[in-house]
């Protein structure tokens, strides 16, 4: 599902313009990107949480020269969904 399937759907859904659900979405989108960047986590009950993860500072290989480098530490975002929304997948999703 893309960003315009998303739009089209809550559209539908609500009868609202889709260019104003266009720019909720966006709103959402940049609110948690702001939030993130500063650090702030972003928690939405019943659906999961966003997430500044740390990672350490590695040993990584540049295969094509044939060397060791020193990767810094660094913040990655990542998303933790919540435990009901982790069982609706479980139990909705049929795998063949």
């Amino acid at each position: 599902m893309t960003k315009a399937d998303i739009v089209a759907s809550i559209a539908d859904e609500t009868g609202l313009e889709r260019n104003e659900v266009l720019k909720t979405v966006e709103s959402f989108m940049a609110s948690v990107k702001d939030s993130l960047s500063k650090g702030e986590n972003v928690y939405l009950r019943g659906f999961g949480s966003f997430i500044v993860k740390e990672r350490a500072e590695k040993t990584g290989r540049n295969i094509s020269k044939n060397t060791s480098i020193i990767i810094p530490a660094h913040n990655v975002p990542a998303f933790k969904p919540s435990k009901t929304f982790v069982e609706e997948v479980k139990s909705s999703v049929k795998v063949d």
